[in-house]
């Protein structure tokens, strides 16, 4: 490990893509520190390119974008990486809030790409030295990285928040089997009852049907997701729970993708209230979403990793 007093020395720089703007604007201020300068500019032909426009030579920098939709985006952040490599930054940690792609973290049926492991590779490639995301899809993504990654998880957002509604008969729920286990946590750590919706698709972003495995009667219901796409599955869950005499349903969903007819099945779903961070900006308001910033926990992170200091604190469960 480096002396306290080199790494003192060493500048911190917050860099942002343009998909992520918003967002790093509030982990600087947090921080304590303005925003790096860059420029993008695009050509006629549609092609850009990014610019760092000043000196960042030896420095500590993070480059703070999520990659959701367009592809762009992710090139974006690869282009930045490059571009910090070859301008000589003493470390380039990918700071990616969302990290797109990460549904495709295995071959679930034959001749598919497995997505996640191709953006790991990029971002290897490009030449970043180390990763900071929030609630993969799976957690052995983790894996699919030579560089060190450190994985987030929006509970300690989250739990407080719950704590803070004071719902004295709380059932956590999870809206499939794979979330199971991240509903386990949350219900081991408040000492809660728990509830597993069991789905079954036939085709991507369509439920077939779903069943409830759990008591809900009587009980406020805590929907625990890591992404709600087209709110298909996350609707369906709530509509089933409430039918089974549940006094109130409420989701939390770390990233908002909310494409297709989202907004419009949470709208006419029996969710009292979906709980979301800003990792993804929102593409339009609602009375039903309640977002809650991730600056703090980031800009928390960025610091103890330019430190060396542990993060172990920023866990709850």
């Amino acid at each position: 490990m480096e002396d306290s007093s080199i790494v003192n020395n060493i500048a911190v720089k917050l860099f942002s893509g343009t998909a992520s703007h918003y967002l790093s604007e509030q982990i600087a201020k947090v921080y304590g520190t303005d925003l790096g300068k860059v420029s993008f500019t695009r050509f006629s032909d549609g092609e850009f390119q990014t610019a760092f426009e000043e000196s960042i030579r030896g420095s500590d920098m993070f480059i703070i974008q999520s990659t959701f939709p367009p592809a762009e985006n992710l090139f974006e952040l690869l282009l930045m990486i490059d571009a910090a490599k070859r301008a000589s930054a003493r470390q380039i940690i990918a700071v990616i809030p969302y990290m797109g792609f990460a549904r495709q973290d295995r071959k679930d049926k034959p001749r598919v790409a497995i997505g996640a492991k191709l953006v790991a590779n990029l971002l290897q490639a490009a030449g970043a030295t180390r990763i900071i995301t929030m609630d993969l899809h799976a957690d052995q993504i983790q894996g699919f990285f030579d560089v060190p990654v450190d994985h987030l998880y929006s509970s300690s957002i989250f739990i407080p928040y719950i704590q803070s509604l004071n719902l004295a008969n709380l059932t956590i729920a999870a809206p499939d089997m794979g979330g199971s286990k991240r509903a386990n946590a949350y219900a081991k750590y408040m000492n809660a009852s728990m509830a597993i919706c069991y789905k079954e698709r036939k085709v991507a972003n369509k439920v077939e049907r779903m069943t409830l495995i759990g008591e809900v009667e009587g009980r406020d219901v805590v929907l625990i997701d890591d992404i709600i796409d087209t709110a298909g599955t996350i609707t369906m869950a709530a509509d089933m729970i409430m039918d089974r005499g549940a006094k109130s349903v409420r989701a939390f969903c770390t990233h908002p993708v909310l494409s297709g007819k989202a907004f419009e099945r949470l709208e006419a779903s029996r969710i009292t209230e979906l709980v979301v961070t800003n990792t993804i900006p929102l593409k339009q308001e609602s009375p039903k979403i309640k977002v809650l910033s991730v600056a703090d926990l980031f800009a928390d992170v960025i610091h103890k990793v330019h430190n060396y200091e542990s993060i172990s604190s920023n866990f709850i469960c």
